[in-house]
């Protein structure tokens, strides 16, 4: 039973720190392994790019979907249940992946991950948000940033290893016990009391749920299918008409229901609005650099799945020191100097990723790399602490989803631009997407083709973040009621 003192100890926030960083970081370790085990996974199955992305968009498509209900809920009935009940989808689910027989059930498998995972994304950041005093939310941010650097970094390289020792379903298989001490950890930690929102009288927005998880179904299958399908063709042509149609119908009832599952007022505050635009760009290239890597690497520059691992080490590294860091300086000095040129140095790195040829070195990547590194680091943790602070504290779970949502449904984006770029590349310069082909390299002409399409994918992904830092330089510009000032500014709040 949870001690009294424990939760009236100083020290509480970094204990339930603890069992929320654990949580997140199976999630984020799950991710880089099974990135690096992609091209094997591709392999054992004989399959292309196009069907073995999708091993990576079910559960990203199905986390998006899930998200914003999954936080409303639990400011309705309580962020415990719902952070301990994902955690153990989340590992019941990568063992099913890791006994999967064929490609389509590993989907599946993800599929129900991406469900546990809604869950824990979904409260983790308000649990947080909620033990550390105003004044300290960047440096707790900004130390969840770190955990998902640690991750990052141990990800690719456990991935490699246990690929290389093992075999690709063990990257699977190494989250269960993972999840099981997480849960644990979660069960004898956190105050359910404490976690918990004066929510008497309000109901849950069943219609607003499914209006949101419509939406966005139909919107991520665009993205992922249309250079599959035919952007011309009718199916694509007919969710071309539809998702406006659904988005339009959910922002009506959003704005009429008593109890809305999203309360688009939030979007009033330009501080919150601009930080939520500038969030969703910071995503779409990074994540497009962590599909991508492996298979150049591989494929290209001929690597071992455990040299991918390490050649990816140095940027995790860098995100472990950032993450933190930028949290507290932002807590010191204010998010503005941090938001706009943390993208403008993201934007950098994936521009000299864009420079990359079939014969460049492995010093131009890993530098390109760690540059972008250091820049989403530099803005992600300063950002989020400018929509929390923005936000009121009874609306932090559903802050909570939305900004996991923003990281998901970017990452699902930029996967199947990336995708779709690389594939349409190939095919006109006469190859076949075949991950297997590729990995080969018997064809001059067929890898220049790949290098073709990577260089162009980081190129458009590099004027995205440009677009980002425009909307992280007006948010700098704006002042609101609701942005809290530096912590330098203000007297220190008690001790949570």
């Amino acid at each position: 039973m949870l001690s009294n003192s424990l939760v009236r100890s100083p020290n509480y926030k970094w204990w339930v720190f603890s069992a929320v960083a654990l949580g997140t970081f199976a999630s984020v370790i799950n991710h880089g392994s099974v990135n690096v085990a992609l091209p094997t996974i591709a392999e054992h199955f004989g399959t292309d790019l196009p069907t073995v992305q999708w091993v990576v968009v079910a559960e990203m498509l199905t986390i998006s979907a899930l998200l914003l209900p999954m936080g409303r809920l639990s400011d309705l009935i309580g962020r415990k249940p719902v952070y301990v009940t994902g955690l153990a989808l989340f590992g019941g689910a990568a063992a099913f992946a890791g006994f999967s027989d064929s490609i389509t059930l590993l989907v599946v498998a993800k599929m129900i991950q991406g469900c546990g995972a809604a869950m824990t994304q979904g409260t983790g950041m308000a649990m947080i948000t909620s033990v550390f005093p105003e004044h300290e939310r960047g440096k707790g941010i900004g130390s969840s940033m770190s955990v998902v650097g640690v991750g990052a970094m141990i990800g690719p390289v456990i991935g490699g290893i246990l690929v290389g020792a093992l075999g690709w379903r063990w990257v699977f298989f190494i989250n269960v016990p993972i999840g099981i001490i997480a849960i644990a950890m979660a069960l004898l930690i956190m105050d359910s009391k404490r976690f918990s929102q004066d929510t008497q009288g309000a109901h849950f927005d069943w219609l607003g749920a499914a209006l949101s998880t419509a939406a966005l179904v139909t919107f991520l299958m665009l993205v992922t299918n249309g250079h599959r399908a035919g952007w011309t063709s009718a199916p694509i042509l007919l969710g071309s008409l539809a998702f406006p149609a659904i988005l339009a119908t959910f922002v009506w009832w959003e704005l009429r229901a008593p109890a809305p599952m999203l309360d688009l007022r939030l979007f009033k505050n330009k501080v919150f609005a601009l930080g939520v635009l500038a969030g969703f760009m910071s995503y779409l290239g990074p994540n497009s650099v962590r599909f991508m890597m492996p298979f150049y690497l591989q494929g290209v520059l001929g690597m071992r799945p455990s040299m991918v691992g390490l050649a990816i080490l140095p940027a995790a590294v860098t995100m472990i020191v950032m993450g933190p860091l930028a949290g507290r300086l932002s807590d010191r000095f204010g998010w503005r100097k941090f938001t706009v040129s943390g993208l403008l140095l993201a934007a950098t790195g994936v521009f000299a990723l864009s420079r990359l040829t079939v014969d460049s070195s492995l010093v131009h990547v890993i530098g390109a790399m760690v540059v972008q590194s250091v820049g989403s680091a530099m803005f992600s943790s300063p950002n989020s602490t400018a929509i929390f602070n923005a936000a009121p504290a009874s609306r932090h779970g559903i802050v909570s989803a939305l900004l996991s949502l923003i990281r998901n449904a970017a990452n699902v984006t930029g996967v199947a631009v990336a995708t779709t770029i690389i594939a349409a590349t190939m095919i006109s310069m006469g190859y076949a997407p075949d991950l297997g082909d590729i990995k080969a390299a018997d064809s001059a002409g067929l890898l220049s083709a790949f290098v073709s399409g990577f260089r162009l994918t980081y190129m458009t992904m590099a004027g995205l973040l440009l677009v980002g830092a425009v909307a992280a330089l007006v948010t700098a510009r704006t002042s609101e009621p609701a942005e809290s000032e530096p912590a330098s500014a203000r007297e220190a709040s008690p001790a949570d």
